[in-house]
């Protein structure tokens, strides 16, 4: 099985992680949260697209991002700097946007990191990069460096990403209708 082959099934897995407990959700049902200063749903899979969607444009293509070239942005209402990470409680709190395009949003970027999967190749997988640091600067205030990777590396992390947070989601969900509903 080539290398090519094991990140399509991964990524093949992550989505469907992602799209399964999202059937049969409501509008209500995706922005609740259990708490005030709790992630929703459609908090946490507008984190998960926003993150993507840099990973596939910005780092593996040196691209504009989905966000601004499909002006996701204005069809969210949200502004074209939301990186979707690092809210306050109290912006966790207010957090909501139009579901629907958020799903199709999340359904633009899957298309567009399945395309790129389905045309990398063994030696691009491999290929080396530098990429900037994610997150929030270090303790000390000072921005974190640049870090260097791979093209799998990178695919890698965007998949297990995706796994983490298709947990949490799945735990709302539970938390918000019960077991198995």
């Amino acid at each position: 099985m080539e290398a090519k082959q094991v990140i399509q099934s991964a990524l093949d897995n992550a989505n469907r992680s992602i799209d399964r407990p999202l059937e049969g959700l409501t509008p209500e049902e995706i922005l609740w949260h259990p708490s005030a200063d709790s992630n929703s749903i459609g908090l946490i899979l507008f984190h998960v697209t926003r993150s993507l969607d840099a990973s596939c444009h910005t780092r593996l293509q040196n691209k504009p991002q989905l966000w601004e070239s499909g002006k996701w942005y204005q069809k969210l209402n949200k502004a074209a700097d939301d990186r979707g990470a690092h809210y306050t409680a109290e912006q966790v709190d207010k957090f909501t946007l139009d579901t629907q395009a958020l799903k199709d949003y999340f359904k633009a970027v899957q298309n567009a990191y399945q395309e790129f999967v389905s045309g990398v190749t063994d030696e691009k997988i491999g290929q080396k990069m530098i990429v900037p640091a994610m997150g929030p600067p270090a303790k000390d205030g000072k921005p974190r460096p640049p870090v260097e990777t791979n093209v799998g590396s990178l695919l890698v992390m965007g998949i297990m990403h995706m796994s983490q947070h298709a947990g949490e989601i799945s735990y709302i969900r539970g938390l918000n209708r019960g077991m198995d509903k």
